[in-house]
């Protein structure tokens, strides 16, 4: 069997999302996935203004070199990955383009201008429609409720992980990503994570 490929070296991969979701997780997550398979990742990451709450962004530049920048330059996404609905959205202002692909997870998380009245939160059908029209394909999922069902809902960050399997963009696998899990948590954490992990693949599947 031949070695894995990818469509674009170096791929650019955004993950988004707000504090207390996993993104930086998940991002961690998916950079030890890429090098199972023999890939180089190269991670930058942004954090908003607090811990819990602010825009967090993971940066992942994913290459058979290793001589790239984190930070992916302005408008060549090729994938983003969305935690939170209005996160795929501004991630998109700056960094999407024609043929970006689009994983949105559809719970809305408010921020402190929506909750103190400064600014209204978009309807989820506008939101969709905006995705839809600033992206090539856009899938959506509402992985916290499914994660709210196996106990947690920050699980959520990792059924999108298996989403993103799911969608065939990127050379991972099942076994990928059990290597990966395992080098983060601990063996009973790995088990529920893995449960979550064949759950995202099923969303999208089905």
């Amino acid at each position: 069997m031949g070695k894995a490929t990818i469509d674009f070296d170096p791929f650019n991969l955004i993950i988004t999302g707000v504090g207390g979701q996993g993104n930086v997780m998940a991002s961690r997550v998916v950079g030890n996935m890429i090098i199972e398979k023999g890939f180089h990742v190269t991670i930058g990451e942004t954090f908003g203004a607090s811990q819990r709450g602010g825009s967090v962004m993971s940066h992942l530049r994913i290459s058979t070199d290793s001589g790239f920048s984190p930070q992916i330059p302005k408008g060549r996404a090729h994938m983003v990955i969305a935690l939170e609905p209005t996160e795929a959205l501004r991630v998109l202002k700056d960094y999407g383009n024609p043929s970006v692909y689009v994983l949105c997870n559809m719970r809305p998380i408010q921020s402190v201008a929506v909750i103190c009245g400064d600014q209204p939160y978009p309807a989820l059908d506008t939101i969709i429609q905006s995705i839809r029209e600033l992206s090539k394909q856009a899938w959506f999922l509402n992985t916290t409720d499914a994660a709210l069902k196996l106990g947690n809902p920050i699980l959520g960050n990792i059924m999108i992980v298996g989403a993103l399997v799911a969608t065939g963009l990127l050379p991972l696998d099942r076994d990928s990503f059990k290597a990966a899990i395992g080098r983060v948590v601990s063996p009973e954490k790995a088990k529920v994570n893995l449960a979550a992990f064949e759950q995202g693949l099923t969303m999208l599947r089905t």
